[in-house]
């Protein structure tokens, strides 16, 4: 009997993630400190973060500790199950195989939660009683939600304008659990009216986003910040995703030879392919290849710079090196709105800079095309985040019948698209058109960048 899905028992949910810091060649430059410009300490970081997750953000520890308290949480979902998409590999004809981690069955719908859970758990022990962010597609938000539930936190979540008015049932979520959401950019910080001062019919992004909930948690004694991307630590709590599915391929004796995952700010990617980088970096298993997969409109890794920037649009955090388009590059309002972020995960960055990480990027309308035949397949209906990487597994096993070898293919499925139906609508009724960034707007915001 074939095996469609591999499950793990509870006692098998990793108790350490893994810090891929403690493995990389070269480590990213350290932040720097938007006024002087010289390296940032913990003292820098103690207006908006509790001590425990600023010691993980620099930390070198290969293995690092799940508390106990994050572990019970877990429980609600975890470990999450593989999926082998034999529905898809028949569709297709492929003589490659295809596995999917599926992360949609959190209580969030998506990979989310992961890092929201211990971020609530560390800033509730450090006494904290309000939570700021931002969110892109509402994802992210609806995971701080739950996660400021369960500890008992206030939460208040800017979440960009254009993914407010796309998708209120993520608002609606959000608000279920509690918290208060704004669409940003708003008139409640200095931040948010500056860009309305400019532009008062902005769609808003992730970085102006960032930039209100970095400042309102700045400016509030009770309140810290809570990012769902891009930093260490977030990606250093996602690589749960990963090494539950190095247990799962052991299950059924296979081991990938790409391992994919979109990438917006790159916890997704991080979460399901650092594990997997581990091993090529040890050694191991030195051929396998880790694939980011970004929208053709925000195209951050493949056409951005790799160079210090802020990762806000009003500079109100450190610098940091990355793969940017300008912190005030303003994307346009496509439905994948978590990968609308001009910046990449400085580890992220760096891996690509370094060739251990490839990354792709594709238009919204043939993502589209692989999000319906995988529901078509598979049956699960994907966030259109998550549908970056199964556009680009169906590639990789197009490829590998073209060419007659056999490829095992993993792709991380960060979410479901159940909350997101609209975009399917606008896809069925033609209303999804292509948009691939002029090169001419991205070097006029590069050029912006600050002289470090």
């Amino acid at each position: 009997m074939r095996q469609t899905k591999i499950l793990l028992s509870d006692k098998e949910i990793p108790s350490k993630w893994y810090n891929i810091m403690a493995d990389m060649p070269n480590l990213p430059k350290p932040p720097l400190h938007p006024a002087t410009q010289q390296p940032i300490g913990p003292q820098d970081l103690t207006p908006i973060f509790p001590m425990a997750l600023i010691e993980q953000e620099v930390s070198q520890e290969r293995w690092i500790d799940i508390p106990q308290e994050v572990l019970d949480i877990y429980t609600l979902w975890r470990p999450a199950p593989l999926f082998r998409a034999h529905r898809l590999e028949a569709a297709l004809k492929t003589p490659a195989k295809i596995y999917y981690k599926y992360e949609g069955v959190s209580p969030a719908g998506s990979h989310k939660p992961n890092t929201a859970i211990p971020q609530a758990y560390y800033n509730k022990k450090a006494g904290v009683k309000r939570i700021a962010t931002e969110t892109g597609a509402g994802q992210w938000g609806t995971a701080m939600a739950l996660a400021g539930r369960l500890f008992g936190l206030d939460v208040t979540v800017y979440m960009v304008k254009v993914s407010f008015s796309q998708k209120p049932y993520r608002r609606i979520a959000m608000e279920t659990w509690g918290a208060t959401v704004h669409a940003s950019p708003t008139k409640l910080t200095n931040s948010g009216r500056k860009i309305l001062e400019l532009d008062p019919d902005s769609p808003g992004s992730l970085g102006i986003a960032i930039s209100e909930a970095v400042e309102d948690a700045a400016t509030h004694d009770d309140t810290n910040y809570a990012l769902g991307s891009v930093l260490n630590h977030v990606c250093l709590h996602q690589t749960v995703i990963g090494l539950e599915a190095q247990k799962q391929m052991e299950i059924v004796g296979d081991y990938p030879d790409v391992v994919i995952g979109c990438c917006g700010g790159g916890s997704n990617l991080a979460g399901i392919g650092f594990p997997f980088l581990h091993d090529k970096l040890a050694g191991k298993k030195k051929n396998v290849r880790i694939v980011a997969v970004e929208p053709a409109s925000c195209p951050t890794l493949t056409k951005g710079e790799f160079r210090y920037d802020f990762g806000d649009v009003a500079g109100l955090t450190p610098y940091m090196t990355m793969y940017t388009l300008g912190h005030d590059f303003m994307p346009p309002g496509i439905h994948a709105g978590g990968l609308r972020y001009h910046g990449d995960s400085q580890l992220v960055s760096q891996l690509y800079h370094d060739k251990l990480i490839e990354a792709v990027a594709y238009p919204q309308t043939t993502v589209f095309e692989a999000a319906i035949q995988f529901a078509n397949t598979e049956a699960i209906i994907p966030a259109p985040e998550s549908a970056h990487a199964i556009r680009a597994a169906i590639d990789e096993a197009i490829r590998a019948k073209e060419e007659g070898k056999q490829k095992t293919i993993l792709f991380n499925l960060s979410g479901h698209g159940y909350l997101d139906l609209q975009a399917y609508a606008d896809y069925h009724e033609g209303k999804l058109t292509d948009y691939e960034y002029p090169e001419a707007k991205i070097r006029e915001a590069l050029a912006r960048l600050p002289k470090i």
